[in-house]
């Protein structure tokens, strides 16, 4: 499937902290609030929608070797141009973000050449933002 003109995704994680993901997602990230309710949030993430639904389960932590780092799945996540990666990930670490996976570079020299940072939410949802050295490299094999 392609599309000429990108459409906002949503996404549904599940929280077991609705104030927590608040201060998270609205006053460390600066996503936006939308609608709300005693059991969730919507937020305008980077020009998305994601809600983060209060839940008690948990999910059990899985991780699957991608160039010498332990990728948490699942996991979601942000493409960005290559300044607002950099941009992004040092306004992260001048907040004092612990980052799962520190921003670095995968797959250097190679097709596919991209930054990449990892970090968990207050939930335990892991965010990876990335960013293509070349974006055509996005869906290339």
């Amino acid at each position: 499937m392609t599309s000429s003109q990108l459409t906002p995704f949503h996404l549904a994680i599940p929280v077991d902290d609705l104030e927590e993901a608040k201060q998270f997602y609205h006053g460390l990230l600066g996503a936006d609030i939308g609608r709300s309710d005693a059991t969730w949030i919507d937020f305008n993430f980077f020009g998305h929608q994601l809600v983060c639904h209060l839940s008690q389960s948990k999910t059990t932590e899985v991780t699957n070797p991608v160039d010498n780092h332990d990728v948490p799945v699942p996991h979601f996540g942000l493409v960005l141009e290559w300044d607002a990666f950099y941009q992004l990930t040092k306004e992260l670490e001048n907040k004092k973000i612990r980052f799962i996976i520190e921003p670095t570079i995968r797959f250097k020299g190679q097709i596919g050449e991209q930054a990449t940072a990892f970090l968990y939410d207050p939930s335990g949802n892991a965010i990876e933002f990335k960013s293509f050295k070349d974006m055509k490299d996005l869906f290339r094999n």
